[in-house]
């Protein structure tokens, strides 16, 4: 079910904001989790077995860990969590690839599994190891199941994150004033949590406005890009503008279709309490593609920095090897994205210039802001033609074409007819990837008659893009999610 359907808008969260919010405070988790369940059955309920089956392991692993903490079993036993976790993820979402690639080496005809990919699975096993890791260096294990299932299976950043670290909800995780019962000398007590989780108004308002302005550059921004990268692609007659108009329109694409979703997870999580962490950060306007990966995908970058970079060492190590560290984790960051060899070369071309701007370029690159501007956004739109291309070659033929490889036209007809119908909405997209637009409400809201005016004008114009939005998702137009491939 996606965030931006009619059924998930119009059927499933109206109703389960009924619920959640009448439950009382003592069951409001439980909600969340049955709920989320589920919003994630939905589509095959039989893949939820396998996520129920992982944070069982989760759970399990979390206490043993604990209990061990002080002895080396604890160290073996969340080793083992982790490769139950890692081997489920490289079951489902690898196989085929490893079996493809040996049999494409060796000549072998070993037959493909052809298993079905559980959406999400690459998000909630990440949750779930940062969860037994964290256990492991020191945080306090989990003892309520219920607990521990909503922070893994809840359904707002299920799908496409953020990441959500469990150190970092832990404390969010009770609902604050929650009565629980405890059995005390033999009879059932009821105790009350004062810490915890709660949702004032404003918060409620705050998550709203999110939701809605993140299912706005969804449906309005991104899925309008989308159509026109499948137009260029479907086209044969290219140019050189058009395979740079095709990189620009796909990356922006991403970005709006991805930061959308994330806006909406955030806003959801808002409405029920909780705090998530920002997962974009105006990526376009950096100066470096260090600077790039510290604002695009933060929840990921993070996550591979801590589980991953500083295990092996970081920086502190001699520079042969604080190289292979970053090649490992942008190796990984590129698989992680998709079972497929473009995938791992987009992974690795960001590991060759962030080593290649450690090297030297970082120092001259940051003193010439509009070279670096220029060099980082050039980097980024070849990077997402390797994402997007269905294999090696066709990335090949694509990055040649941005450059004039293959006696192509400069510019044609067809092409400034694509331009011609498409410039408002790559107008649009340009200035939205900007922090233009935010710095200019903040101003406006500066001013007293305009904060006035906007607190009775915000609700109606956020009606009236919800009436917008649901036109184009009854008119059945072009409404894929791009993340539901991880």
């Amino acid at each position: 079910m996606l965030f931006s359907s009619i059924p998930f808008l119009y059927y499933f969260l109206p109703a389960f904001l009924i619920l959640y919010f009448v439950a009382p405070k003592c069951l409001k988790n439980t909600v969340l989790l049955t709920g989320s369940l589920f919003f994630y059955a939905w589509g095959e309920p039989k893949i939820v077995l396998i996520m129920i089956a992982s944070i069982l392991v989760g759970y399990v692993s979390g206490l043993l860990i604990e209990a061990f903490s002080h002895k080396k079993v604890g160290k073996y036993i969340m080793i083992l969590s982790v490769l139950i976790q890692v081997g489920c993820l490289v079951y489902y979402k690898y196989m085929d690839f490893f079996i493809g690639n040996i049999n494409n080496v060796f000549g072998t005809g070993i037959p493909l599994l052809k298993i079905a990919l559980p959406i999400g699975i690459s998000f909630y096993t990440f949750q779930i190891l940062s969860y037994t890791v964290d256990v492991y260096r020191g945080e306090k294990a989990q003892k309520n199941p219920i607990n521990l299932a909503t922070y893994i299976a809840m359904f707002p950043q299920l799908i496409a994150g953020p990441i959500v670290r469990y150190k970092d909800v832990a404390p969010q995780l009770p609902v604050k004033g929650a009565a629980i019962l405890q059995l005390i000398d033999g009879k059932w007590n009821k105790k009350v949590h004062l810490e915890g989780r709660s949702a004032s108004v404003e918060d409620i308002a705050c998550g709203i406005r999110r939701f809605v302005l993140g299912l706005g550059k969804k449906i309005l921004l991104a899925n309008q890009l989308g159509e026109l990268c499948d137009v260029i692609r479907m086209t044969d007659e290219k140019t050189i503008v058009l395979y740079w108009l095709y990189a620009l329109a796909f990356s922006l694409h991403v970005y709006f279709d991805f930061s959308g979703y994330s806006d909406m997870a955030i806003g959801l999580g808002k409405i029920f309490g909780f705090h998530f962490m920002e997962n974009f950060n105006y990526p376009f306007i950096s100066g470096s593609v260090t600077e790039f990966w510290r604002r695009w995908h933060i929840s990921l970058g993070s996550w591979f920095r801590d589980y991953v970079y500083i295990p092996l060492g970081g920086n502190r190590v001699p520079k042969w090897r604080w190289f292979f560290n970053i090649f490992v984790v942008w190796m990984l960051t590129g698989f992680w994205h998709g079972a497929a060899w473009n995938f791992i070369l987009w992974g690795l071309f960001f590991a060759i210039l962030l080593v290649f701007e450690k090297l030297c370029f970082l120092k001259v690159i940051t003193k010439q802001k509009v070279i670096g501007h220029i060099y980082v956004v050039v980097a980024v739109l070849i990077s997402f033609v390797i994402f997007n291309a269905t294999d090696l070659t066709e990335a090949g033929q694509y990055i040649g074409g941005m450059f004039g490889f293959g006696k192509l036209s400069f510019i044609s007809a067809e092409t400034v007819y694509y331009l011609r119908n498409y410039i408002v909405i790559l107008l649009f997209s340009v200035v939205g990837a900007t922090p233009l637009v935010k710095q200019l409400v903040s101003r406006l809201y500066q001013k007293p008659v305009i904060k006035n005016i906007m607190a009775i004008a915000e609700p109606l114009i956020l009606v009236l893009l919800m009436l917008v939005m649901t036109a184009y998702l009854v008119d059945g137009s072009f409404n894929p999610f791009l993340y539901f491939r991880f």
